[in-house]
């Protein structure tokens, strides 16, 4: 069996896709093995040894055994050395003995889930499946969890106002805010300020597609990307006024899915509705495969409400053609009516060939017309006050008014109600502005807005996934009034609180990415200054208010950045012996049989070593709780001790 297995070793060490820092890699011969992949088969069938071993003849052709190959490389003894057996023999142990009772093998572990520190983009597309994104699954036992949601304390606090930046000296409560790190970890900290305070909730949390990094090794699947929402999402309702509304961007791939965990977060009897964008024109290269697929043109948006207290302002759509129920023009003076063809015939707008069809809601000239005299032109519909009816018909050709002069006028005409265009005139958005036009009442299907030409807006480059500011615009006026407070999670490019912010909304972004100090800081920064991208000019925005920023004091956290840079087993190794130091170990973990074993230690992958590292941190020690900042240990400064009393008393 030992010479068996020896031989085997040495004739898959041939290949270099089975091989990962001088180790053969246990776990992809056997993925190889069950996909029966060709390269695999055709070195294996070649040897005489393995072909009899392995192979079966059936009808003169030979049949892989890939369950008998599975068995074999999976038997303790083959790979002594690989990390495999190396955890079997050092891990996070029940007791703080060396019996071996390791934790993987107590039954009631649980995929509990609630961290997920890992490095993620909102808005992920195929362009981006070059970025080399890290994100480790974790098993947890729940009584490892204690403290992990606990309020965290936060430091490096700044405040940027229209005079620049400034130290944070008061905090009155009522600020809008950037906060960096772990989104569940902050979200957790806002239940003890804005508990029942957020009356809308936007984000656009990866997409989670087959062909972005997202899915790093595989383990990012469909069931570990909706736990790892879900935890969220728990919290976020917390947030919720109970009038609060939450919208979730997604596209078709987990879209289903997150129906479901939304059915039994918010209760399937506050679902609203489900909104479908067109977000792409196909083109280019993404109809190459227009023979193999159905070219994707639309997102998802999911709109749930936390009660049914929940209320929205209502939107409207620019109208792509006249209505040609609008054929009559008000004479107030004399009290009667006009046929509206004749009246463009009259001021030269159509010609006298021309009919109502003709009439162009594209045509500068025509628009024009229409807008200045929107009072003027109006459609009849019916009523069921029979009294006025009846009056309106006896007064022969006449106009009946009702209120004249007053708001709510009305106006009846041969029996009918008379209705000017001004009542279907709405602030809509056309061509990247808002303006106010010929409407119609926007419902379920948003195909009016531009997802093409947004990489720029806000003089920030963000190339995939920005949102464009007239969709969250839409979203906000929808859902909030002025004064409210919007909350983004992911909030990436920060397209959520520079749109709040000219919307004279109250705000708060979170993100774990340094990159919040390249985008969703610099961006509001120029928000303030008074930049003029997006729909700056639309909302006459001059510039103007202010922001505060701070991120969560890092501590176990720390450490997992610095695996997550390590570039070789030595500095893997160098992080290990500041974390014996300083760092807070899982209280299951022994760390004088891992040094005793070391050795053995170094013959996983590189990125194995990385991901144990991470395991064996206490997970409830990532960021230095709220409650601790009195602690010497964690050395807080102060000035920042000052600064959480007054975050945590001020929005309590």
């Amino acid at each position: 069996m030992q010479n068996l297995q020896h031989e085997l070793i040495e004739l898959l060490k041939t290949q270099e896709n089975l091989v990962i820092d001088n180790q053969l890699n246990k776990n992809k011969i056997i993925e190889l093995g069950l996909k029966v992949e060709p390269q695999l088969i055709g070195l294996l069938i070649k040897s005489p040894t393995f072909k009899k071993h392995f192979f079966t003849e059936v009808e003169n052709i030979l049949v892989f055994d890939k369950i008998k190959f599975q068995r074999f490389v999976n038997n303790k003894s083959f790979l002594p050395d690989s990390y495999t057996a190396f955890k079997n023999k050092i891990g996070l142990t029940i007791n703080d003995d060396s019996t071996g009772n390791f934790i993987k093998t107590k039954n009631d572990v649980v995929l509990a889930w609630p961290h997920k520190d890992c490095i993620l983009e909102g808005g992920q597309t195929k362009e981006d499946q070059k970025r080399n994104e890290i994100f480790w699954n974790e098993t947890l036992a729940p009584d490892s969890v204690d403290r992990l949601l606990d309020a965290k304390a936060f430091t490096n606090f700044k405040k940027y106002d229209k005079d620049g930046e400034h130290k944070v000296t008061e905090i009155k409560g009522d600020e809008n805010l950037i906060l960096k790190g772990n989104n569940l970890l902050v979200l957790s900290s806002l239940l003890k300020t804005h508990r029942g305070k957020i009356k809308l909730i936007y984000i656009d949390p990866p997409f989670n597609t087959e062909n972005d990094s997202f899915r790093y090794n595989d383990t990012f699947n469909h069931s570990t990307w909706l736990t790892f929402i879900l935890n969220r999402l728990e919290i976020a309702k917390e947030l919720l006024t109970d009038d609060g509304l939450i919208f979730i961007h997604l596209d078709q791939i987990e879209e289903a899915y997150m129906k479901i965990v939304c059915d039994e977060v918010f209760e399937r009897e506050n679902y609203v509705n489900t909104i479908t964008v067109k977000s792409s024109t196909p083109s280019g290269t993404k109809t190459a495969h227009k023979d193999k697929t159905i070219i994707k043109q639309k997102d998802f948006i999911l709109v749930y409400r936390k009660t049914n207290k929940a209320r929205f302002n209502p939107q409207y759509k620019r109208k792509s053609n006249w209505d040609t129920h609008f054929n009559y023009f008000l004479n107030r003076d004399k009290g009667t009516v006009s046929s509206f063809l004749e009246i463009l015939k009259e001021n030269k707008i159509l010609s006298q060939k021309e009919s109502i069809r003709d009439f162009n809601i594209n045509n500068k000239t025509h628009r024009k017309f229409y807008l200045d005299n929107m009072e003027l032109i109006c459609q009849t519909q019916s009523h069921k006050n029979e009294d006025l009816k009846f009056k309106s018909k006896n007064l022969k050709n006449q106009v009946l008014f009702v209120n004249k002069d007053e708001e709510n006028e009305a106006m009846f005409y041969n029996g009918r109600q008379l209705t000017p265009l001004s009542k279907s005139v709405h602030e809509v958005i056309y061509n990247g502005s808002i303006i106010k036009d010929f409407g119609m009442l926007l419902c379920d299907f948003w195909d009016d807005i531009d997802f093409q030409n947004t990489q720029n807006e806000g003089s920030v480059s963000f190339t995939n996934g920005k949102k464009p500011e007239e969709l969250l615009y839409r979203i906000i006026k929808m859902a909030t009034n002025e004064g409210d407070i919007v909350l983004d999670f992911f909030v990436g490019s920060g397209t959520t609180p520079c749109v709040s912010h000219k919307m004279n909304r109250k705000y708060i972004g979170i993100e774990q990415m340094d990159y919040i100090q390249d985008l969703p800081y610099n961006r509001l920064v120029k928000v303030i200054e008074g930049e003029q991208g997006g729909l700056s000019k639309s909302l006459k925005w001059q510039g103007g208010g202010s922001f505060i920023y701070a991120e969560l004091i890092e501590y176990n956290q720390k450490y997992i950045a610095k695996i997550q840079e390590a570039k070789t087993k030595e500095d893997v190794l160098s992080v290990w012996k500041e974390m014996e130091e300083k760092a807070f170990l899982n209280f299951k973990f022994n760390k004088d049989i891992f040094n005793e074993r070391l050795d053995t230690f170094k013959t996983a992958a590189l990125e194995i070593m990385k991901q144990y590292l991470v395991e064996i941190l206490d997970k409830n020690q990532l960021y230095v709780n709220f409650s601790e900042i009195e602690d010497e240990s964690f050395t807080v400064s102060k000035e920042d001790k000052a600064l959480n009393y007054l975050f945590y008393k001020k929005n309590n």
